[in-house]
């Protein structure tokens, strides 16, 4: 488990001069990334693996080798050896020695375990001739060696900040932003090359310290923006509505109350709200409530009833409905996620 604070910002004592952090400082101290499960393939050309959508992000690293990725509605991407990627949404892609070869499912491979939650891929399934190729014994190429993992978030898919991530966020792209990045890469690519004991175990570690570095460049990129949520979050005035949102919302947050807290008028408050958030705020409300109601019941298995009185419902039957309105499905189904 990564962990970008070994102790909360609250515990550390602070000199009175230090103004508390903001409210994204403030996640991304408390961002944490789980692996799932990791793997190291050996892969020999040609070879085609599909992965599919998934609740979990993706992680993929190019120990030796290279391989090609697409996604859904995208070209083509070259991934040399040394480079990393990350799908922070968990979608289906496809992971290639080339363009044209037909890709077999990642979950028919066989793997063996190596330690409670890393395994070794068997990647003689995943190569296939290219479509048209005659068949013939495969040539004496050297094999491509991806380490890939699941990794589970520890915010809610609802949040803004998950909901802004792109669908591929390439190590490459983001490294000029972040030292860190290329340090990691570089030591992911040793552990490769040395294949040492316990190899397996530490480039877990590794991945999961450089996919939160990767999210954190992405974040520093995104703040020159003039709109979204983490625009809205470095504002002075709207970000300290937003905090106020996300630190009580069990509050029975309106326009009003928002913009006395912000200190403008309601009209002003509504305008520059939803030019920034590209929402309302009745709306942004709303989807904080049912995000808190999604962890209360799958998390801590409170009962429905009890997260609508919570939330200021006046019945479960007007909480549900709003719930399946912004979730998408009954709150009735969240334990089951």
């Amino acid at each position: 488990m990564l962990d970008f604070s070994s102790r909360s910002f609250d515990q550390v004592p602070q000199p009175p001069w230090v103004e508390p952090p903001d409210l994204l400082t403030q996640i991304l101290l408390g961002l944490r990334l789980d692996g799932v499960e990791y793997g190291r393939c050996v892969l020999h050309p040609p070879w085609a693996i599909a992965f599919p959508a998934q609740r979990s992000a993706r992680f993929h690293f190019v120990g030796h080798g290279g391989a090609w990725l697409r996604t859904p509605g995208s070209e083509w991407q070259r991934l040399n050896m040394g480079d990393a990627v990350l799908l922070p949404h968990g979608s289906f892609h496809v992971l290639a020695s080339s363009p044209d070869v037909p890709p077999v499912d990642i979950d028919s491979l066989a793997r063996k375990a190596v330690s409670e939650n890393i395994y070794l891929v068997d990647g003689r399934e995943a190569g296939r001739a290219p479509l048209g190729a005659p068949v013939a014994p495969p040539p004496p190429l050297a094999p491509d060696v991806l380490f890939s993992g699941a990794l589970r978030f520890n915010l809610d898919p609802l949040h803004p900040l998950m909901a802004m991530m792109p669908a591929v966020m390439m190590a490459g792209d983001l490294a000029r932003r972040d030292a860190t990045v290329p340090v990691l890469l570089d030591a992911m690519e040793r552990e490769v090359a040395q294949d040492r004991m316990g190899a397996c175990a530490i480039l877990a570690r590794l991945a999961d310290a450089l996919a939160a570095s990767i999210i954190r460049a992405w974040v520093e990129c995104s703040c020159n923006s003039p709109t979204g949520w983490i625009a809205a979050v470095r504002c002075p005035r709207i970000g300290k509505v937003i905090a106020a949102i996300h630190a009580e919302p069990e509050r029975d947050w309106n326009v009003p109350l928002l913009a006395d807290l912000m200190g403008a008028s309601r009209s002003s408050f509504s305008e520059s709200f939803t030019r920034t958030m590209g929402e309302s705020p009745a709306r942004y409300v709303a989807k904080v409530k049912m995000s808190q109601a999604r962890r209360w019941i799958a998390r801590d298995g409170m009962r429905v009833a009890v997260a609508a009185h919570r939330l200021g419902y006046e019945s479960e039957a007007s909480f549900s409905r709003a719930y399946k309105r912004i979730i998408g499905h009954p709150p009735s189904t969240a334990r089951a996620e």
